[in-house]
C-alpha cells in the first residue's frame, strides 16, 4: 500500500493587504430637468408714424421790385404845358385829360391811352403826344432789381394863363 502521503500544511497565504473597504459611491442628486422654456417672440406694437416736418424755408430775399417812378415830373409836365396846342389856345379850350401809359424798361413812354377825355379831341391827342415826347421815368424793377416795363396813370391839366 502506498504509503500515505504526509499532508502538507497549506501554503501560507501571501501577505496581501486586505482590500480596502468598499465605500458606497456618494449619492448623486439629480434634479429633474426643468421644463423646457418656450420663448414666444414679442412683436412690439407698430410705432406711430413719425410726422417729418421739414424746417421752415428761409425767408425770401427782400424784393427789389418797384413801380415805375416819375423822373423830373415838374420839368416834363411843364414842357407838355408849353406844347399847349395852338388851335386850342386860339379857341380858348381848356380841360383835363386822364391818360394811362406803358413805360418801357428804359423809362420812356411806350404807349399812351386816354382814359378820361377832356371832351376835346385836340387836347386828348396833345396829352398823349406830350407824354410820349417828354415824359421820363425811372423804370419799374422786377424782384431781382432788373429794369422792366411798368404803367402809370395821371391827369394832364390844360389851363390857359
Amino acid at each position: 500500500e502506498p504509503e500515505p502521503e504526509e499532508e502538507l500544511p497549506p501554503p501560507p497565504e501571501p501577505d496581501i493587504p486586505p482590500p480596502p473597504p468598499v465605500a458606497p459611491p456618494p449619492p448623486i442628486n439629480i434634479a429633474p430637468a426643468p421644463p423646457p422654456i418656450r420663448t414666444q417672440p414679442t412683436i412690439p406694437p407698430p410705432a406711430p408714424p413719425v410726422l417729418v416736418v421739414p424746417p421752415p424755408a428761409p425767408p425770401p430775399p427782400p424784393s427789389l421790385a418797384r413801380a415805375a417812378q416819375r423822373d423830373n415830373f415838374r420839368r416834363w409836365s411843364s414842357r407838355i404845358q408849353e406844347a399847349y396846342p395852338s388851335r386850342a389856345v386860339r379857341r380858348n379850350i381848356e380841360g383835363n385829360v386822364g391818360v394811362s401809359v406803358v413805360i418801357s424798361s428804359d423809362g420812356r413812354v411806350q404807349s399812351c391811352q386816354v382814359t378820361a377825355s377832356s371832351g376835346e379831341s385836340i387836347l386828348d391827342e396833345a396829352a398823349c403826344e406830350g407824354m410820349e415826347r417828354y415824359a421820363r421815368y425811372e423804370p419799374a424793377l422786377d424782384a431781382a432789381g432788373n429794369p422792366t416795363s411798368g404803367r402809370d396813370s395821371l391827369t394832364i391839366v390844360y389851363r390857359l394863363q
